[in-house]
């Protein structure tokens, strides 16, 4: 391990054992926040901070940890003490991400402090940005299933897009220059619009190959899409399917009548095809990005498959 990882295991194991109440009186053994310090426009830690010190006041032992680079979240997650029985994700959506991809226990409860930019699961789940209304969340342990997929051997957990969508996120990590927000995608899109190209996408669902070429594939567990499009209402996130929408986006105006359709109904909305599958496999004769979660992750083929162990969310409890 580097020192750099073994730094972020020995912090993870820092938990004060200085209140150790009865154990049928604290409603967790012990917890780990995991924090993006500079979301929330900066806020990330001290949000963190009163987390902790909440979950202090239930009598749950806990440690704070903040991430320094990409995929310090998983690690932080993968190497923390076993005896930890709740963990805190405190950012964005990049950040819930690798948070699940790190757990190795799929039963272990995984709260949400929203503070990203989007914060799509968040915003389905009703989930508040509030420290005091999730502190209440956490305490009440009422949790929900969600499914999760692996894309490539990465885990997703809303929206695996290919082609236009991916182009864009794409020339956003290009760009990009410190926090991320919703005016940062304006110049991307213009850009990528300007030299866009259709792909010619290949798509097999659940071992059916399907005839027609698409320029434009969204594999998704959630209604919404970027906190902008409105996906299928009938959308289930426990399931054990993704949702598989197929467009053949040949043109820039085709995209822009996705766009207002998502904008103003739902997709497809006969627009497009949409198929609910446990796997899915796209490929191309020439590479094509595709986007994970939000995340720029690489080009074209992808392997998508619905995992059997489903993560647990804690969530409001219905009143």
């Amino acid at each position: 391990m580097s020192t750099h990882g073994a730094d972020i295991a020995r912090e993870a194991q820092q938990l004060d054992t200085t209140q150790r109440p009865a154990v049928d009186e604290a409603p967790y053994r012990r917890a780990l926040i995991v924090a993006n310090p500079i979301a929330g426009r900066g806020k990330g830690a001290e949000a963190a901070r009163e987390l902790e010190e909440g979950l202090r006041q239930l009598g749950v032992p806990t440690a704070v940890q903040l991430t320094r680079t990409r995929g310090d979240a998983q690690e932080m997650v993968a190497s923390c003490d076993p005896e930890v029985d709740l963990v805190v994700a405190v950012g964005g959506d990049g950040t819930l991400r690798e948070v699940l991809e790190g757990l190795n226990d799929a039963e272990v409860p995984v709260g949400i402090l929203p503070l990203g930019t989007a914060n799509v699961l968040a915003h389905e789940l009703g989930l508040p940005r509030d420290v005091h209304a999730t502190l209440e969340i956490l305490a009440e342990k009422h949790t929900r299933k969600v499914d999760v997929a692996t894309v490539n051997g990465e885990l997703s957990f809303m929206v695996t897009g290919v082609g236009v969508d991916a182009m864009t996120v794409r020339e956003v990590e290009r760009s990009r220059r410190g926090p991320i927000t919703k005016f940062s995608y304006f110049g991307p899109v213009l850009r990528t619009l300007s030299r866009y190209r259709a792909p010619r996408l290949k798509v097999e669902v659940d071992g059916e190959g399907l005839p027609e070429e698409y320029g434009l594939v969204l594999v998704s567990n959630t209604i919404n899409y970027g906190g902008l499009l409105n996906l299928d209402a009938e959308t289930r996130l426990d399931d054990g399917r993704f949702e598989v929408y197929l467009f053949r986006a040949q043109t820039i105006w085709a995209l822009l009548a996705y766009g207002l359709r998502g904008l103003l109904g739902r997709l497809p909305g006969g627009l497009g095809e949409l198929r609910r599958a446990r796997s899915v496999k796209i490929t191309a004769a020439e590479p094509v990005p595709y986007q994970i979660d939000g995340d720029y992750r690489g080009e074209t083929p992808l392997d998508i498959t619905v995992s059997d162990c489903p993560v647990r969310l804690l969530v409001p409890r219905p009143r």
